[in-house]
């Protein structure tokens, strides 16, 4: 592991807080130390108060920020007089060192300090930098691990037993360092067995650049047991097995859930290590996010969730003392012979849990070849998994949204009806994968927070592609858009070109006829699955000169309706939505709108609303109305044809 200091970047620093700030996202920086919030950092300073007193603070890293990103206000100032009394106490409950360390803040606005504050504290040196690395992890997770951190770092570091963070922990090390002088006896940090290390220092280089030592100090040390990487090792793909997995999971977890497969040589490696994947975290923060332990996945994978479950309920019953029990998901899967697959209520949580379980795979396969991998008994788990200060953190989260946990995929969306749909869908939590022929249609998607990709939809094996990319990526599809179309030149029957007919027919019915044919088998595995279609006013009233776009939007109707009577004994959802004068596309140019309304001898305005409701219908109300279709309101609802139009004597 090497520093990452610079002398350039440092000299923009120059206070103590700035240099707190600059060290900590160096560490932050480093998955291989931190991941997603965890390690906490502090800087002690002697400054004025708000009336010009003096008073010496332990700036602290504040709750909810990230080392990585953390700014100078993500560090909470605590009167060091009151942390150092409360260190001093026989006992002290979690709420009450909460309540007491932000009573002894300075900026009642300042974020909560972290529950290592104390500890921060006591330690006699101005930089504190605490971190969870890997090695550290490997190093110590073994039934040998305080012998194995003797004999890698000899008499630098204090060695503490394991024991619940917070107080305890604060307590513990002040018992052990109580009397001694740190500096004299040249002590460079402090290993925790089984959760991390500390280092520490009075100026911010040297504490980081300790940490950095000791932390490649440790993978030197293991480096010299371990076997060989897992390099050459295949994955296995079945994808419809893979949208099998997410669906147990999401059923036992009460929401559907986004899953990531990670099919490296590395997870298919740590799929493969048996036992050792489920004997637990390498360090208890982890279980937050994962559980103490993933699933072993087997070829029946509904029975697998189903053990997983039952086990996880029986973990419970061993441990709990009057908690609620959280829903007995898996938060991650180990999959012989295919990898690692990671779960979560978006995307976002999901990548969480996958980069803490890439870190759990690499660490304890070094750590299982190294001697064995041995980390907490299940009791302190549970303790950290259910600590009321932890859990807390996950349910300041935003209300869940219509479609949260959902894989939406859309045709024909880079811009009018198909752009508002993806939209809609995207908004109300949606994972949203457009497909367009049009090659800006990344970049559209990427606006809205959704994927885009290019596919002529006439061609099977980017259809095939496609779907296989959502899958591979999102682990399901529970929502199907198919609404890509053309409209044609009005001609009559009589002047008609063959090949403007074959064309129209050949987007807005077989297209939609080959992505049926090829997402279907994974929408069967869905979760609340639903197919929409986007017909036309067309289909029930056509017009004079219209006979390709008429005939090709009845057809489709048909299709919907032969879907929704192959796919009700899957409960699958199959509609169709039939929107008429919708003006705010590109295919209505101002000057093509004032051509019509001249037709009609009305104003643009009246020929926009000249429906029974005399309403202009646009974009996002057919947008709306497919999310609504698709979301549970209408879970008991297929075979529907429903119209947006304001009304239309025609069809009434």
């Amino acid at each position: 592991m090497q520093s990452l200091w610079t002398d350039e970047e440092a000299s923009q620093y120059t206070d103590d807080l700035g240099l707190r700030v600059f060290t900590s996202r160096l560490l932050g920086r480093n998955p291989e130390l931190v991941l997603h919030g965890g390690g906490n950092t502090s800087v002690k300073i002697d400054e004025k108060d708000f009336f010009g007193e003096p008073v010496s603070l332990c700036y602290v890293k504040g709750s909810g920020w990230d080392l990585a990103t953390i700014e100078r206000q993500g560090f909470a100032p605590v009167r060091m007089s009151a942390l150092l009394k409360m260190a001093e106490l026989a006992g002290m409950s979690d709420s009450d060192m909460v309540r007491e360390q932000r009573a002894a803040m300075t900026k009642p606005d300042a974020p909560a300090p972290s529950i290592e504050a104390i500890l921060h504290a006591i330690l006699p040196f101005k930089y504190v930098d605490h971190s969870h690395a890997n090695a550290i992890a490997a190093l110590t997770c073994s039934k040998d691990g305080e012998a194995r951190v003797k004999e890698c770092f000899g008499k630098r570091v204090i060695i503490v037993p394991y024991v619940m963070p917070g107080f305890i922990l604060a307590k513990t090390v002040y018992d052990v360092i109580k009397g001694r002088d740190l500096k004299a006896e040249g002590i460079d940090g402090m290993v925790l067995l089984k959760h991390g290390l500390f280092t520490f220092a009075d100026d911010a280089r040297t504490s980081y650049e300790k940490h950095i030592e000791l932390v490649t100090l440790a993978e030197q040390y293991l480096a010299k047991r371990a076997a060989a990487g897992a390099a050459g090792v295949a994955a296995k793909t079945d994808l419809l097995a893979l949208a099998r997995l997410r669906k147990a999971v999401s059923q036992k977890r009460g929401f559907p859930q986004i899953a990531r497969l990670n099919h490296s040589p590395e997870a298919v490696a740590y799929a493969g290590l048996g036992d050792a994947t489920v004997r637990g975290p390498l360090t208890p923060d982890h279980s937050i996010r994962t559980k103490r332990i993933p699933a072993m996945i087997g070829d029946d994978i509904s029975a697998s969730v189903a053990d997983y479950a039952e086990s996880y309920a029986a973990y419970f019953a061993r441990n709990e003392s009057g908690q609620q029990m959280l829903d007995p998901a898996p938060r991650f899967a180990v999959w012989k012979d295919h990898g690692i697959v990671s779960f979560g209520d978006t995307v976002k949580d999901a990548n969480i849990v996958a980069d803490i379980a890439g870190a759990t795979a690499a660490t304890v396969a070094l750590g299982e070849a190294a001697g064995g991998w041995e980390p907490l008994p299940e009791k302190d788990i549970f303790e950290i998994e259910y600590w009321e200060l932890e859990q807390a953190k996950l349910k300041k989260g935003p209300a869940r949204k219509v479609h949260q946990g959902k894989v939406a995929l859309v045709t024909g969306c880079a811009a009018g009806i198909g752009f508002a749909i993806a939209e809609s869908l995207a908004e109300q939590g949606a994972q949203v994968i457009g497909l367009d022929i049009d090659k800006e249609i990344p970049e559209i998607m990427r606006r809205i927070g959704a994927v885009g990709f290019v596919v002529n939809l006439t061609e099977d094996q980017a259809v095939t592609d496609a779907i296989e990319f959502t899958v591979r990526e999102f682990g399901g599809i529970d929502i199907v858009v198919s609404n890509a179309g053309i409209f044609p030149k009005n001609e009559y029957l009589d002047a008609m070109t063959q090949s403007d007919w074959d064309r129209t027919l050949l987007i807005n019915l077989t297209s939609h006829q080959k992505l049926m044919n090829k997402v279907i088998p994974y929408v069967k595995e869905g979760l609340e699955p639903s197919i929409i279609f986007v017909g036309s006013r067309n289909f029930k009233a056509p017009g004079p000169g219209a006979a390709a776009y008429s005939c090709s939007k009845a057809a489709l109707t048909q299709l919907c309706r032969v879907a929704s009577l192959e796919l009700a004994p899957y409960k699958v959802r199959v509609n169709i939505v039939h929107p008429d004068a919708v003006f705010d596309t590109k295919l209505w140019t101002p000057e093509a709108l004032q051509r019509s309304a001249d037709r009609y001898g009305m104003t643009v305005e009246e020929y926009k609303t000249k429906n029974l409701m005399k309403v202009e219908i646009k974009s996002k109300d057919i947008g709306n109305m497919v999310a609504a279709m698709a979301s549970p309101l209408f879970l008991k609802v297929t075979g529907a044809q429903i119209p947006v139009d304001g009304g239309n004597d025609r069809v009434i």
